[in-house]
């Protein structure tokens, strides 16, 4: 592996096209990846761990749901396919995943919205936050895109986030629950911590 980032803005690695095939909650999903993006040529474990023991969204849902930090789209896709309703964001400093997500949606008649993370509206909150956020970018980078994003939850949102337990992922636990969020650890498998994050109730 090089040592530029799949969090780098405009990655420099060769985008050698790849396909995944995954199934979540019964539906099967084949879209495409690329090189210089997370997890490129399959599903991530803790995506998959996530997608699997979090609380997808129905088709009742509505709102606005978020894949923060979104990759090739897996997660984006699975929360447009399972809740219609919903206007779905996914967001990436990585301009290569941006693309990849894009097309994904687009083959998939996905109506998403892809973006940077500096061109969300500033007025949107959102009812569901999901995530595998970056530890290898580092816990200081990791509490920043936690401090940016989650205030921008609904008052009854809900966020839910993967962490691998060798990467910090009871130390962001604690860390959250210091900062005022309310947080179960819904599941532990496979060496990752999947969270319910919510705000605090008097």
């Amino acid at each position: 592996m090089s040592t530029e980032h799949y969090f780098s803005a405009d990655p420099s690695t060769p985008g050698r096209p790849a396909e995944v095939t995954f199934a979540i909650n019964g539906r099967d999903y084949r879209l495409a990846s690329a090189g210089g993006v997370f997890s490129n040529g399959r599903l991530d474990g803790g995506t998959s761990v996530l997608l699997k023991k979090g609380a997808l969204p129905t088709a009742a849902t509505t709102g606005a749901l978020l894949d923060l930090g979104c990759g090739w789209g897996p997660i984006a896709c699975v929360l447009a396919t399972e809740a219609p309703a919903a206007a779905v964001y996914a967001v990436d400093v990585n301009a290569r995943a941006r693309e990849l997500t894009s097309a994904n949606a687009e083959r998939l008649e996905l109506p998403i919205t892809v973006a940077g993370p500096d061109d969300v509206p500033g007025d949107v909150t959102f009812a569901q936050i999901w995530s595998n956020p970056p530890t290898h970018a580092g816990k200081s980078e990791l509490h920043a895109i936690m401090e940016r994003w989650l205030p921008r939850l609904a008052p009854d949102g809900v966020a839910w986030l993967v962490i691998n337990r060798h990467l910090g992922g009871d130390s962001l636990h604690t860390w959250l629950v210091d900062g005022g969020w309310a947080v179960e650890r819904k599941a532990s498998q496979k060496g990752f911590r999947v969270l319910r994050v919510t705000r605090k109730t008097d």
